[in-house]
């Protein structure tokens, strides 16, 4: 099982995160990624981490 999260002082509001996640747990809040589906529904593919500029999302095996 994996959890997604995202910096909120890291991440840019590119928006990169959001469009590559194939679980569709992370959305743009005021103008910043954030998690917003269920932390746990993360596949663990890393994608997310791959496509932020700024290392703003990470990925923690539970």
């Amino acid at each position: 099982m994996f959890m997604v999260s995202i910096d909120a002082d890291q991440c840019e509001g590119c928006g990169e995160c959001v469009d590559a996640c194939p679980a569709a747990i992370l959305e743009m809040v005021d103008g910043k990624a954030a998690v917003t589906g269920s932390e746990t529904d993360c596949m663990g593919c890393e994608t997310c981490v791959v496509s932020c500029p700024t290392g703003a999302a990470t990925i923690q095996e539970l």
